[in-house]
């Protein structure tokens, strides 16, 4: 089992920043696909970011590019999501995952075998 637990998360006005960590144990995550999924209310959850097991292949939701950056360190057994231009739409539940699958990422949910608890960020306008 890999338990994972996010930190990070909270209020910030619109235009601002948060860091949100996601710290590991259990496994490593050396071997693991990462990636960041967000749930605002009334709407499903949708993937935010992902990162291969090396961290050579990134991949941003269309909403998100150029405002957010996943990035992990394997040596430390955590991954992270810095966001920064912050809208009030980003406003959810942010969740870290990791998968199994052997690919460099994956960004479908069903394919990710962890989860952590979520962070709630919240932005306002």
């Amino acid at each position: 089992q890999v338990h994972l637990v996010e930190s990070g998360g909270g209020l910030v006005q619109a235009g601002g920043s948060l860091r949100l960590s996601c710290a590991a144990s259990g496994r490593t995550l050396s071997g693991l696909a990462m990636g960041w999924f967000r749930q605002a209310p009334g709407k499903e959850r949708e993937v935010v970011a992902a990162i291969s097991r090396g961290a050579g292949y990134t991949y941003y939701a269309d909403s998100v590019k150029g405002r957010f950056t996943i990035s992990r360190d394997n040596f430390k057994n955590t991954a992270s999501l810095h966001m920064n231009s912050l809208k009030p739409e980003d406003t959810a539940v942010y969740y870290c995952a990791a998968s199994t699958t052997p690919a460099n990422y994956v960004v479908d949910s069903g394919k990710y075998d962890y989860w952590g608890q979520g962070s709630q960020v919240t932005v306002s306008s």
